[in-house]
């Protein structure tokens, strides 16, 4: 088991750029993803980015193009870079370790990041 923890959070003008690190206790190579998520006020909690063990990299649709995921196996952190922010990326952002892609998952507290006009 790992525990997270996300930093990097905060208030950005629509159109700027924020980077959010996510640290891990422990190893991350094995992990079968590490993913990010948001959950915006009143909405569920959604799926925003992740990569697989092997390195491949998802992206929902929303933030293709915007948001880019890396990680670096030997400092045990994973990032997500947000180019051209917009008012709908406001949420708080979660980094989250999913073990065996059969629900086996350890979320970090978050990060509130917030887009203004």
């Amino acid at each position: 088991q790992v525990h997270l923890k996300e930093s990097g959070g905060g208030l950005v003008q629509a159109g700027g750029s924020l980077t959010l690190s996510c640290a891990a206790n422990g190893p991350i190579d094995y992990l079968n993803t590490m993913g990010w998520y948001r959950q915006a006020p009143g909405h569920q909690r959604e799926f925003v980015s992740s990569v697989s063990s092997g390195g491949v990299r998802n992206y929902d649709d929303s933030v293709k193009g915007r948001f880019t995921m890396s990680r670096d196996l030997a400092k045990r952190m994973v990032y997500l870079q947000m180019n051209n922010l917009k008012l709908e990326d406001t949420a708080v952002y979660y980094c989250q370790a999913d073990y065996d892609g059969l629900g086996t998952i350890d979320w970090g507290p978050g990060t509130q990041v917030t887009v203004s006009s």
